[in-house]
């Protein structure tokens, strides 16, 4: 399968890339993004685009893929509700509404968040607007599938770019093996999110909706 890649200079986005590289099962990744990957590879190809809102001069090559592996989002720490809504939600809903009209059954993987309000109407601000972006996923004309891990943790070699959370994770590694080992409903690495996302576009899951447990599960396959 061919695998369109946004937010492949995240730290999420990092360890699906490194697995979607290794997996025979993948055969082109193209990574989009204001940024290209810093490593180059014969499956690999970048497109760099300044204005991820506006992608139609280049969405007759996004729609040649099989899947999209939608990696892309910020931390609402700090952010005003109105940014965080359109990073999270309005661009999230421009490339997919983009990607369902040119290729409608497409797969589309979204990472959400453990937590995440599908009412729409809790108190926490960013769990709504999470929950507000799942649902507009699921009525649209493609396979989308939501992946709510609690906290994931990076692999091989990938970093978060926010310097506090690269610092938190070095420092809290060991913990989290242990954590992970005993709750895989609580953490998840970078290198399970990303099998898991292969195995879900190559052969669908029983629900649209993927907690950690059920990532962990996908990412056996």
């Amino acid at each position: 399968m061919n695998v369109l890649l946004f937010g492949a200079t995240g730290m999420v986005g990092q360890g699906v890339l490194r697995e979607c590289l290794l997996d025979p099962r993948v055969g082109e990744v193209i990574a989009i993004g204001r940024g290209a990957p810093e490593i180059t590879d014969p499956k690999l190809r970048s497109i760099v685009h300044p204005n991820l809102y506006d992608l139609d001069d280049v969405a007759d090559d996004l729609a040649k893929a099989d899947a999209c592996f939608f990696c892309l989002g910020v931390s609402s720490v700090g952010m005003a509700p109105a940014d965080y809504h359109k990073i999270t939600y309005e661009l999230t809903l421009s490339v997919a509404g983009l990607l369902a009209d040119r290729h409608p059954g497409m797969t589309f993987v979204y990472v959400s968040g453990r937590g995440t309000d599908s009412t729409e109407s809790g108190r926490v601000g960013w769990a709504r607007i999470k929950g507000a972006t799942e649902n507009a996923l699921l009525k649209l004309p493609l396979k989308a599938f939501m992946f709510r891990p609690g906290v994931i943790q990076p692999m091989h070699g990938a970093t978060s770019k926010t310097r506090l959370y690269a610092t938190m994770y070095a420092i809290a590694g060991p913990l989290l093996n242990m954590v992970r080992r005993f709750a895989p409903d609580w953490v998840v690495t970078t290198e399970t999110v990303g099998r898991a996302m292969i195995a879900v576009a190559e052969s669908g899951y029983p629900r649209p909706i993927l907690e950690s447990a059920d990532i962990a599960e996908a990412g056996l396959l």
